[in-house]
């Protein structure tokens, strides 16, 4: 299915505007072979994973194939201990999921996936870091696998109504960030932090040094009157959620539907 015919059964409207293509050139595809050289030499065992998903790694690292071939080597190894069984299952996440921190629902103008993170619903714990990672990486997932061929990123907007110092997780925001750059990349399209409190500075000067080139070009850090405009330039308003003015409800991600996902 093409992404044109892939937005139309999902209610986009006009024609999609995918910013990066499906086609892999010449060039990629030799530092792609390379690539498959130097994890081979790490471990021949595993499947390594199609060229798509490497371009992601190559471009995340500038082109440069062995930092693109060190990041898969790492992102695999991750992979196998964190999600052994290829997917976060919705059964050990329970208490994350009955918060719906998370909703998703919705495609922007270039065909990228929306999730809504209303971060209020989020209080810190140690105890519950490692769930509260799992809860995002069956996120992450379950938005990569809602994107199209030629279109392999995902658009977040972060909700921080309501946030106050009793919700900051300069810990937790790390090790989502550290998860995000590392083993997502090139996954992130768009970032929106919209209703901004007071605090935001404070907490986002923490945050900021540990943020990527590659990922600050993706923030967008909105005002509080230019909420619906900025969101409306990059998402149709049947698309954009009612809580900002447009049409869409807010789905739980656990209740959203994405074709070929597994069961939990």
């Amino acid at each position: 299915m093409d992404l044109r015919s892939a937005n139309s059964q999902n209610g986009m409207n006009g024609e999609a505007k995918p910013d990066e293509c499906h086609y892999i050139s010449d060039a990629d595809l030799v530092k792609i072979m390379k690539m498959r050289e130097i994890i081979a030499k790490d471990d021949p065992a595993p499947k390594v994973a199609d060229d798509a998903t490497l371009r992601r790694f190559l471009y995340a690292r500038e082109s440069n194939v062995q930092h693109a071939s060190e990041l898969y080597i790492k992102y695999r190894k991750w992979r196998q201990t964190f999600v052994p069984h290829g997917c976060i299952s919705e059964t050990v996440i329970t208490n994350e999921l009955k918060k719906n921190m998370v909703c998703m629902q919705g495609f922007d103008k270039k065909g990228r996936p929306i999730a809504v993170v209303i971060l209020k619903r989020h209080k810190p714990c140690h105890k519950a870091l490692e769930d509260t990672k799992r809860y995002f990486v069956y996120t992450f997932d379950k938005m990569a696998s809602r994107t199209s061929s030629g279109q392999e990123k995902f658009t977040i907007i972060v909700d921080l109504e309501g946030w106050t110092y009793k919700h900051v997780d300069i810990r937790g925001y790390l090790a989502l960030l550290e998860i995000l750059q590392n083993y997502y990349p090139e996954r992130l399209g768009k970032l929106y932090f919209i209703h901004l409190p007071y605090i935001f500075w404070a907490a986002w000067n923490i945050v900021c040094p540990f943020v990527d080139k590659k990922t600050k070009q993706k923030v967008s850090i909105v005002e509080n009157k230019d909420i619906r405009t900025t969101l409306l330039m990059d998402i149709d308003e049947s698309q954009l959620p009612e809580i900002y003015g447009g049409k869409l409800p807010l789905v739980p991600v656990q209740d959203a539907v994405v074709p070929n996902l597994p069961a939990n």
